[in-house]
């Protein structure tokens, strides 16, 4: 609906009702009801018809107003999946780069560790194109996004990928994140179960979500043998750095704690 329109019918039902019943008063009324009770009667029913026909209009403006969110955020969405491609076309690009000069020297020289060498920036590379091909193929559907809907389609992805045991306890409301945020936190519960079907080794997985004293806090354990600093630091590096740059556009704070029996995932708003 026009918002103009909008604006104008916010103005001028309350002046036409209470012009309305004034002269519905004076011509038909005035015989049978007080001025004392007549003007006692304006106000009630002036907003009685501000309620019967303004709260339908300012429904259609809510959903009018939530489609736009959902517009913009599937922009910044598709945004963001250009940037990873163009992350995805840099690290190729320089990736062949050196494998070329290293196929030159190994060539050249035969060498075992120059074999070895190349060996290893090609795993490389195939573990960076995979990660960024998983996160551009992102499921979430933006259209009514609900977050324990999304995460039930993620877990029952990952059951079927792996035997383990899944422990939720979600009580993070959508109402507290806005749809960008809950499309973020949803992709980096993504990761962090991805990282653990990769190679925690886990039994059980627990997730918790609640909020708390001025925002609210998500964590995503497992009971695995805990990643380690070289993967961190290899083939994890493109996903968990996507999900600090998440963090750090929303002023999250997400850590994870490495322990000989577990690893936990951790995202905290304190907004």
């Amino acid at each position: 609906m026009n918002y103009k329109l909008n604006k104008w019918l916010i103005l001028i039902i309350p002046t036409l009702t209470i012009g309305l019943w004034e002269y519905i008063r004076h011509e038909f009324l005035l015989s049978y009801i007080s001025m004392d009770l007549g003007n006692l009667l304006s106000p009630v029913i002036v907003f009685i018809v501000t309620i019967v026909f303004l709260t339908r209009l300012f429904t259609i403006m809510e959903r009018s107003q939530q489609e736009l969110a959902e517009a913009k955020a599937m922009q910044e969405v598709l945004l963001e999946r250009e940037h990873i491609a163009a992350e995805l076309h840099d690290g190729i690009a320089q990736s062949l780069f050196l494998l070329n000069v290293q196929l030159e020297q190994a060539h050249g020289e035969q060498s075992e560790e120059h074999y070895r060498k190349l060996k290893a920036q090609i795993h490389h590379t195939n573990a960076y194109v995979r990660e960024a091909i998983a996160s551009l193929r992102s499921p979430i559907k933006v259209q009514g996004l609900r977050m324990q809907e999304q995460l039930k389609q993620f877990l029952s992805e990952l059951e079927m990928l792996m035997d383990v045991s899944i422990h939720v306890n979600w009580r993070l409301e959508d109402e507290l994140l806005s749809l960008k945020e809950r499309i973020d936190l949803l992709l980096s519960i993504r990761e962090a179960l991805h990282n653990i079907r990769k190679h925690a080794k886990a039994n059980n997985i627990w997730i918790d979500a609640f909020p708390t004293e001025g925002g609210w806090y998500c964590c995503v354990k497992d009971d695995g043998v805990g990643i380690t600093e070289q993967l961190l630091s290899h083939s994890e590096q493109f996903g968990l750095s996507m999900v600090q740059e998440r963090a750090e556009t929303w002023s999250w704070s997400f850590t994870i704690e490495r322990q000989q029996d577990h690893t936990r995932f951790q995202i905290q708003s304190n907004a």
